[in-house]
């Protein structure tokens, strides 16, 4: 997976991503301050900060999703009444019925998609800000922009670099439109590349060696974490290297921070899309693995510490979802609603009095119904056999049955011998 634009742009992500390169910034000038120029602790900060902004939501989320937990058997029921019904008129009924179970517990169809919604924009523009950080985090730029300068003043020219990068191996093809003299693009050009390249651009462009090798040097020590280089991708070929690490972890991470997060939100085999979440909880931290072996070690960085803030966090929410009244949730939700619904002049809706006490009973019903229907087939096999027994054992000389039970005593006498 490639992002083919590189440099700073605007678009509907824009915003968000020019404010967290402020706070990226301001990080990386903070460690500065104390003589650390890391890019990786930069990112290990910046995720903490991130995460701790976004906690509100998945505290919001979760609540969500225990709601939609407790809701189930109901959801279940109302489907069940009107499986196989496809005329309108019974689909109209389903969903007036369903809406009015959503009213009932103070939520909507949507309650939880909308916290995804909502942090859907910031974690797209957290992965623009990690993938190229000299765009948006100015302390890191600078010594880009000295290099780029010196190829200005030493007139060597885009064809140059062109060049360079088909001879080295440079994938151009990430950024859009190419080189540009003067633009920010060489700045990219010069992010993507890996130490041994820094070497190469030193040799190829003597009148500028000295800088680059000055600038390079300060790049390098920034782009260093644990001895991984973050502007590099983990997959170097088939020989394991250190930064192997990287996906394995982001992996494992990822897999422990799902299963957590799956304790509040426990899901019926029969419920609609179970297998599908069973499957993504399986796929997606594989997919991580794949993405963290071809993507800058930066990404797997932030991936890794990210799912580990999110496992501490999961497990502060975990403990705090079991204390949580659901009842008085409920009240709380249904409050919300009715205060918008006077504004708009409608009845207030009716609160579910005690939603726990409602699913075991639905949750008795459905034991009781399935208990009833075993009992029904033992005793239609047992009444089978009785059937079978008496007709073998009284069936007339010549006949079928008479035949079959002559095979049945062969049978068992020979399986005696």
């Amino acid at each position: 997976m490639e992002f083919l634009v590189l440099t700073k742009t605007g678009g509907i992500l824009g915003p968000f991503a020019t404010a967290l390169g402020w706070i990226m910034d301001g990080l990386f000038k903070f460690t500065s301050s104390f003589g650390v120029m890391n890019i990786g602790l930069c990112i290990i900060l910046f995720t903490l900060v991130t995460r701790l902004i976004l906690f509100p939501f998945t505290i919001k989320q979760q609540k969500s999703s225990k709601l939609m937990a407790i809701m189930q058997p109901e959801l279940q029921a109302i489907q069940n009444k009107y499986k196989g019904k496809k005329d309108q008129e019974s689909m109209m009924k389903q969903n007036a019925e369903m809406q009015a179970l959503y009213e009932k517990y103070g939520t909507s169809m949507t309650g939880g998609c909308l916290q995804l919604v909502i942090q859907m924009p910031i974690l797209f523009a957290l992965y623009r800000v990690i993938y190229n950080i000299p765009a948006y985090v100015s302390a890191v730029r600078v010594y880009y922009d000295n290099v780029v300068n010196g190829f200005t003043a030493n007139g060597i020219t885009v064809d140059m670099l062109n060049k360079f990068a088909e001879d080295n191996g440079v994938a151009l093809t990430r950024i859009k439109g190419g080189l540009e003299a003067g633009s920010s693009k060489i700045v990219d050009f010069l992010y993507m590349l890996n130490p041994q390249q820094w070497e190469n651009l030193q040799q190829s462009f003597p009148k500028v060696g000295e800088l680059i090798a000055t600038n390079a040097a300060q790049i390098e020590k920034m782009n260093s974490f644990l001895g991984i280089n973050l502007a590099t991708t983990p997959w170097q070929g088939l020989v394991p290297n250190i930064a192997w690490l990287i996906p394995i972890l982001a992996g494992l991470t990822q897999w422990f921070s799902t299963k957590l997060m799956t304790v509040n939100q426990p899901m019926s085999e029969d419920a609609p899309g179970a297998n599908m979440m069973k499957s993504m909880n399986v796929y997606m931290p594989l997919m991580s693995v794949v993405f963290c072996f071809t993507l800058p070690a930066g990404i797997g960085i932030y991936w890794i510490t990210g799912a580990v803030f999110m496992i501490i966090q999961q497990l502060f929410v975990n403990s705090y979802m079991k204390k949580i009244d659901v009842d008085a949730m409920i009240k709380k939700n249904v409050d919300k609603i009715n205060k918008k619904r006077a504004k708009k002049g409608l009845p207030p809706a009716k609160i579910n009095q005690n939603a726990t006490a409602n699913v075991r009973a639905i949750q008795a019903k459905t034991e009781r119904e399935e208990k009833e229907r075993e009992e029904k087939v033992a005793k239609s096999q047992e009444h089978a056999k009785e059937s079978t027994d008496y007709y073998n054992a009284n069936a007339k000389p010549g006949s079928l049955a008479s035949k079959a039970n002559m095979v049945k005593l062969y049978n068992e006498k020979h399986n005696n011998k």
